[in-house]
């Protein structure tokens, strides 16, 4: 790795958990999980059938308890221990399986299943049982809790953060996206824009392939782990 190379952000997708036994989010009819993505991706999908969306996301929240981390993961755990300079991993996914491999520094921008918010005072809890039922919010008593995922239409979490970490990296890495959902998907070239060098890692070139300085194709369970050798070296 270049001794050039000092702030380091990672944009991770749905393609690093796949391995794991989590499904990616969407197939290519539009479906996730055998529901409409407007169903149950969408503010408006609660506001009409709150009940569906609850049981689903339950379901999944259930389900990703169930799972491990994979060598993916872990490999990225490692090298958040490690390495010295700054670096974000900023997740797509909304499991945990990051944190459960051990890494510390990672940023949730789309949520997180193992998290509740309450539509009423704003606070977000830590929560692994299930929504349906309607049960109260821990600091207001509300019984306004939903899942604590960002939706189609709703802002992702902590914006500003990651664009100013883009503006100080000196390496940017995209594992297991489809260059598709924005903004993520524009991560690329604001990272180019402010001088970093561009690694995709992807089962196969995505969207955006051709903004990116170099794609590696393979499983990320291998192709992650590689990686990080070569970077701490």
């Amino acid at each position: 790795m270049s001794d050039s190379i000092r702030n380091i952000v990672i944009l991770t997708g749905a393609g690093i958990s796949a391995e794991s036994g989590i499904d990616t989010f969407r197939d290519g009819g539009g479906l996730w999980e055998q529901h409409r993505v407007e169903d149950v991706a969408t503010p408006e999908g609660f506001a009409r059938d709150p009940a569906l969306v609850q049981r689903f996301y339950d379901a999944r929240r259930e389900a990703v308890q169930k799972v491990e981390p994979n060598a993916a993961h872990r490999a990225l755990a490692e090298l958040d221990a490690e390495w010295e300079g700054d670096l974000l991993i900023v997740t797509q996914n909304v499991d945990d399986l990051h944190e459960r491999a051990g890494a510390k520094r990672v940023l949730h921008m789309h949520g997180e299943l193992l998290s509740a918010l309450c539509a009423s005072c704003g606070q977000r809890h830590k929560w692994s049982e299930p929504l349906v039922g309607s049960p109260a919010c821990p600091d207001c008593g509300a019984e306004a809790l939903r899942p604590d995922v960002v939706w189609f239409g709703e802002m992702p979490y902590e914006m500003d953060r990651i664009y100013e970490e883009l503006r100080r990296a000196d390496l940017f890495v995209s594992i297991g996206t489809s260059g598709a959902v924005y903004p993520a998907a524009g991560f690329v070239r604001d990272a180019r824009e402010f001088g970093a060098h561009t690694l995709e890692l992807n089962l196969q070139r995505s969207e955006g392939s051709y903004w990116f300085d170099e794609t590696r194709k393979g499983r990320a369970s291998e192709l992650v782990p590689e990686w990080v050798a070569e970077v701490l070296g």
